[in-house]
């Protein structure tokens, strides 16, 4: 088949079973978008490219599938550069497709050129520049092998102008040839042989869950483990729903504002089972005086991870999709009566738990952020998909969201970008038509990319945005309030904005609560009626995320009230 080389991506796209892209077009990318406009390829245009990446990323968490975006040269790749960074960090898998000037002009400092490769080589798995149409195919075949095995991330293509307009005889490769990169993960069950003795050894193990069980679609197998041990469980922010949160034992995520029981079960614990996670700094705490009293297990599938933020005594190297069932194999054949031998211990964790749960206090005349959450966590069916961007609201929808399922609870872990969430929930309802989607985000997150709520009204998504509004930026605002004598430096955000008529004014529905009453009398219709809406909900400005293990501090050391 001769084709262009703008026909060329789409006709891979279709190979790699594509069925939506999110994007921008512009200038170096004219030709790549009439090729879209040819064979009425579905695509959704955002407001902005870094809506079009977060999109894509939430397109990628709701589903395990490799999300796409296409963007022009200069600004508009360099617009991807935070949704990329973010994608990175939490190991989502993404192909970027981006316009670059053409062949001649490339290196000349020429009109919208940016070199896409030398700013995405930190925050991607791997980064490309076609300057020849004729390894168009197999580069994109490449890319998209290489961000969805393995550990996944994002993958960068950036096209020269001149390669889309190129025309040669296309043929997609069956098979992707990379020196030094199999995509394969094999792990080697002496590694589980030893785990498994640490285990029949222990007194008081703990499970720790990672979002590597989310990417690696290993939930069933973990939860088999588990109910085999009878051991309690936690998780990092992006392992929720992994562990169904009404599982006995699981005493919710562990770290910074994570509940009192897990971070205690965790000082406590003689050994620490950790599938999937990378010891991230807000897991953790003081480093040093991380889990004390533990030997430390970590299942793991980059070699880089192992060792790197905190010392492994047991290893098991490789993907999670092949150790986990032989652990779970090799648990079964244990004599060992486990839930017998940890139930004391469980017991033990739950009710040190149950000392500090997460909480909060009635005063009658406002609406409790937690309140909010917990009413909508209990309105909602198991199905539905909780999405939110950074700051306290992310740390009370973690604490007061149930999560039952894997890939129910999407959230911007390792970067923290504000911003992330309206696009992220777009791209989750897109990508799962069929659940629901509320999104959790503050009034200061919600400004970074409020042009996508016209998004979701063009596209008629329906999207449900809560929007937690204390009327500051609320974790800079608590940290300024704990620690530097309430100075609230550029935090205040008493203006004169308007969510309701700014939803109403970009094709959807407002409403606001301001009165406790109304989660009852209002929010249920609001919740399950059609289409998108913004709910924007009133709450105190000097509510406190608590728990809090203060910088710098033990996971021991947490503060506990406001």
């Amino acid at each position: 088949m001769r084709i262009n080389g703008a026909r060329a991506v789409l006709e891979s796209l279709k190979k790699e079973g594509v069925d939506l892209v999110f994007g921008y077009p512009g200038g170096v990318v004219l030709k790549l978008y009439d090729e879209v406009y040819k064979m009425n390829f579905p695509n959704i245009l955002t407001g902005h490219e870094q809506g079009a990446v977060h999109a894509a990323d939430g397109y990628a968490r709701a589903t395990g599938k490799v999300g796409v975006v296409f963007a022009t040269s200069g600004p508009g790749a360099a617009n991807l550069i935070t949704g990329i960074a973010t994608a990175n960090m939490d190991s989502i898998p993404l192909v970027c497709i981006t316009g670059q000037v053409a062949n001649p002009a490339i290196g000349k400092d020429s009109f919208q050129e940016v070199d896409v490769c030398g700013i995405t080589t930190p925050i991607t798995k791997h980064n490309y520049l076609v300057k020849d149409v004729h390894d168009l195919p197999r580069v994109i075949k490449e890319a998209f092998f290489i961000a969805r095995t393995g550990r996944p991330g994002p993958v960068s293509i950036d096209v020269a102008a001149d390669v889309f307009n190129t025309e040669f005889d296309f043929e997609y490769p069956e098979k992707v040839n990379l020196r030094g990169y199999t995509g394969e993960n094999p792990c080697d069950p002496a590694e589980i042989d030893e785990v498994v003795k640490a285990i029949e050894n222990c007194e008081r193990p703990l499970i720790f869950c990672g979002g590597g069980v989310n990417l690696s679609d290993t939930s069933d197998e973990l939860r088999q483990i588990l109910n085999r041990l009878g051991c309690p469980s936690t998780s990092t922010l992006p392992g929720l729903g992994c562990i169904d949160a009404d599982t006995e034992g699981f005493l919710g995520f562990a770290g910074m504002h994570g509940s009192y029981g897990a971070n205690m079960a965790i000082q406590s614990c003689d050994l620490l089972i950790c599938v999937g996670m990378r010891f991230s700094d807000r897991v953790t705490g003081r480093v040093a005086e991380f889990a004390p009293n533990a030997k430390i297990v970590h299942f793991e599938i980059d070699p880089a991870e192992i060792n790197k933020n905190v010392a492994a005594d047991y290893k098991v190297l490789g993907d999670l999709r092949l150790s986990l069932p032989i652990l779970r194999e090799k648990l079964n054949s244990s004599a060992t009566n486990f839930a017998e031998k940890f139930s004391s211990w469980k017991n033990e964790a739950v009710a040190k738990g149950e000392e500090h749960p997460f909480a909060w206090t009635e005063d009658g005349e406002n609406i409790k952020p937690g309140a909010l959450i917990s009413k909508i966590s209990d309105l909602c069916d198991d199905n539905t998909i909780a999405v939110t961007d950074v700051g306290q609201h992310q740390m009370w929808a973690a604490q007061f969201f149930k999560a039952h399922k894997p890939r129910q609870f999407l959230t911007s872990g390792g970067l923290g970008t504000m911003g992330f969430g309206l696009p992220a929930a777009m791209g989750a309802k897109l990508a799962c038509p069929e659940k629901n989607v509320v999104l959790f985000t503050g009034d200061g997150s919600i400004m970074m990319n409020i042009q996508e709520l016209a998004t979701l009204a063009d596209n008629n998504i329906d999207v449900k945005v809560v929007i937690v509004h204390n009327f500051i930026l609320g974790m800079v605002g608590q940290w300024q309030r704990l620690f530097y004598n309430r100075h609230y430096s550029a935090s205040e955000l008493k203006y004169k904005r308007d969510f309701v008529k700014i939803a109403q004014a970009m094709g959807i529905r407002g409403y606001r609560l301001t009165k406790p009453e109304e989660l009852q009398t209002e929010l249920p219709e609001i919740l399950f009626s059609k289409g998108a809406a913004v709910i924007d909900v009133y709450v105190p400005e000097e509510e406190n995320v608590i728990p809090m293990v203060p910088g710098g501090k033990r996971l021991d050391q947490m503060v506990l009230g406001n």
